[in-house]
């Protein structure tokens, strides 16, 4: 699967390509900027056929959210 990530950058198109590399069905996950001040990240995605690129970018998706989650606590509570 490829797209396009329009008005993203490198903190999240890292963030996302690192939760997909944590399923093991994903053989390959990438993605590329022509242009920094030009361009969107196009994405790369592939699996090994146990389960669709759009599964998987859905289930990346929930682990950045749950992380994201995860840190908003303990950053709340260390704040206090």
């Amino acid at each position: 699967m490829v797209f396009e990530l329009k008005g993203e950058g490198h903190t999240f198109c890292n963030s996302l390509r690192e939760a997909l590399l944590q399923d093991p069905a994903v053989t390959f996950a990438a993605y590329r900027i022509d242009h920094p001040l030009v361009s969107s990240p196009v994405f790369m995605v592939k699996t090994d056929g146990s389960k669709s690129p759009e599964d998987a970018l859905r289930e990346a998706a929930a682990r950045i959210v749950a992380l994201t989650k995860v840190f908003e606590e303990k950053a709340s509570r260390a704040l206090k």
